[in-house]
């Protein structure tokens, strides 16, 4: 059985001078190797269930906070920031808010030394960190000159040096083109399977990563309302209605289904489908031949 990592019960959240909850009674499991894909509108409460896993929430932003929310065996309420930060790594939108020093190799470092690291192991960390996710080639390079897809790669490996059990990335590619999107997401799948690192991912591009994940939670008006494996809940017919965009290969899949062409299941990548409808046509000319 796997291991619970995250717990979080009947918690409901509002800022300071708010009357409305930015959380209403949220309850989530998380376990060890999951790959949780988050998503919704624009307000819904995406940001503030990212906040809560790593203290941002109740230590920097003030408001009422009810309920309980466990991260491994530390109470989020009443464990430091500084403590959490060592267990859980943030990512955030723009990269650039997260990179402030003068090379790609001083910030991967910086982070380890805060933790007062022996030199032997920053050097081991940052070497490990810099080929794995390939930055040879940009380690003396100062933030600044790079391309966003770079920066974000950069605050990642930031976090990873870091070594977390749990990685909670809240829409980093929101100012990325498709192509550094796609690397940059690459990087996170690499990260849960080969590391094993149990990743949380706000995304609304859900195209990109619906094959890779291992659930999607919908959430709406601080509430979840649907979660589950990817095609149980991309399934639902009110998707669109939750302000989620269906992506397009359930969208493809949907309008054959009202044409009266059912495929065997809801296809996660354009190869799935391609692959089932070249099935589907199989069949219908075996049993076409078969009549005649």
């Amino acid at each position: 059985m796997k291991e619970r990592l995250i717990s979080i019960e009947n918690v409901t959240f509002y800022y300071t001078g708010s009357r409305t909850p930015a959380l209403k009674d949220v309850s989530l499991s998380v376990y060890r190797g999951d790959f949780l894909l988050v998503t919704g509108p624009s307000g819904c409460g995406k940001s503030t269930l990212c906040r809560l896993l790593n203290g941002l929430i109740p230590h920097f932003f003030s408001g009422e906070l009810r309920g309980k929310v466990q991260v491994l065996d530390y109470d989020v309420k009443s464990t430091p920031t500084h403590v959490l930060a060592r267990h859980v790594g943030m990512v955030f939108q723009n990269p650039e808010n997260q990179l402030f020093l003068s090379s790609v190799e001083k910030e991967i470092v910086f982070g380890l030394e805060n933790l007062g690291l022996p030199k032997k192991e920053i050097k081991r960390r940052l070497e490990e960190v810099i080929d794995l996710l390939e930055l040879n080639d940009i380690r003396d390079k100062p933030p600044y000159e790079l391309s966003g897809g770079q920066q974000q790669k950069v605050a990642i490996a930031a976090v990873v040096a870091m070594g977390p059990e749990i990685m909670v990335l809240d829409e980093p590619t929101a100012h990325l083109d498709p192509l550094s999107s796609k690397e940059v997401l690459s990087l996170v799948f690499k990260l849960n399977k080969e590391l094993g690192v149990t990743v949380i991912l706000v995304e609304h591009r859900l195209d990109m990563t619906i094959n890779r994940v291992s659930k999607i939670l919908v959430m709406n008006k601080g509430e979840i309302i649907l979660i589950g494996e990817p095609r149980d809940v991309l399934n639902n017919k009110h998707l669109e209605e939750l302000g989620v965009n269906t992506p397009k290969v359930v969208k493809v899949y949907n309008e054959l289904k009202e044409k009266g062409i059912v495929l065997s299941q809801i296809p996660l990548t354009p190869e799935e489908l391609a692959s089932q409808v070249k099935l589907r046509r199989a069949r219908l000319i075996h049993d076409v031949s078969n009549r005649s």
